[in-house]
């Protein structure tokens, strides 16, 4: 049943993308800690630094929340909440105001319309169908050589490769915004910025390891699914 997963042409294309998910997951981590050992000389937190750039900017409607997790800060538009893990909500380093201020970003994004927040929000109702129902439906169609229930699969992991696509001018873009205006905000100095700014790029080539993954991913199961050419 699974042996397709031990197929020479899976590990062929999917391999450079693990090995990429796991050197962009090394250098985020190790980047982060480096910085979490350097306090910002505004001796503001996470929260506190995320709340300035934000009244700074004029929005006042957002919360700001500590959550658990390591890293698993986001940003909630459907409730105007920012929400900081552990290690970023009340750190002073230079690698919890980056990450905080990224978040804020994206508070910017949805307060100002960035028209690619919203389509990513909009996609994510189906990026879920496609990530929990893709993979079943396209191994229900392997098991029963039911080549409609391959390209179904395909056509449902297609709607997660493109919410990753369009997660990265998001991400991007929200790293922009928190680099610009944590100088302009008083919250870091400008040298301090480049090492809470190293943070941020870091972070970004885990976003771009996924997007990478997911393609090839895609690639295989249309590959499989003979949508590529004979599948042998």
């Amino acid at each position: 049943m699974f042996g397709w997963m031990f197929d020479p042409i899976y590990l062929l294309m999917l391999l450079p993308a693990m090995i990429l998910a796991g050197i962009a997951t090394m250098i985020t981590k190790s980047t982060f800690n480096k910085y979490s050992r350097v306090p910002a000389s505004s001796h503001l937190t996470g929260a506190a630094a995320a709340q300035q750039l934000l009244h700074s900017n004029g929005i006042i409607d957002v919360r700001i929340e500590h959550t658990r997790g390591f890293l698993s800060d986001h940003y909630d538009p459907t409730s105007k909440t920012l929400r900081l893990s552990d290690s970023v909500y009340s750190s002073q380093s230079l690698s919890a105001i980056g990450v905080a201020c990224h978040e804020a970003g994206h508070a910017l994004q949805h307060a100002q319309n960035y028209l690619p927040l919203h389509l990513r929000s909009a996609l994510v109702p189906a990026a879920q169908l496609g990530s929990n129902g893709s993979y079943i439906i396209f191994i229900m169609g392997m098991i029963f050589s039911a080549p409609a229930l391959m390209k179904l699969g395909v056509i449902l992991f297609a709607l997660v490769v493109l919410f990753s696509i369009v997660t990265l001018p998001v991400e991007w873009n929200a790293s922009a915004r928190a680099k610009r205006f944590m100088t302009s905000s008083g919250i870091v100095t400008a040298s301090e910025q480049q090492s809470a700014a190293a943070v941020l790029n870091a972070a970004f080539l885990t976003y771009v390891a996924s997007a990478f993954t997911s393609i090839m991913t895609l690639l295989y199961y249309m590959l499989r699914a003979g949508m590529l050419g004979d599948d042998d």
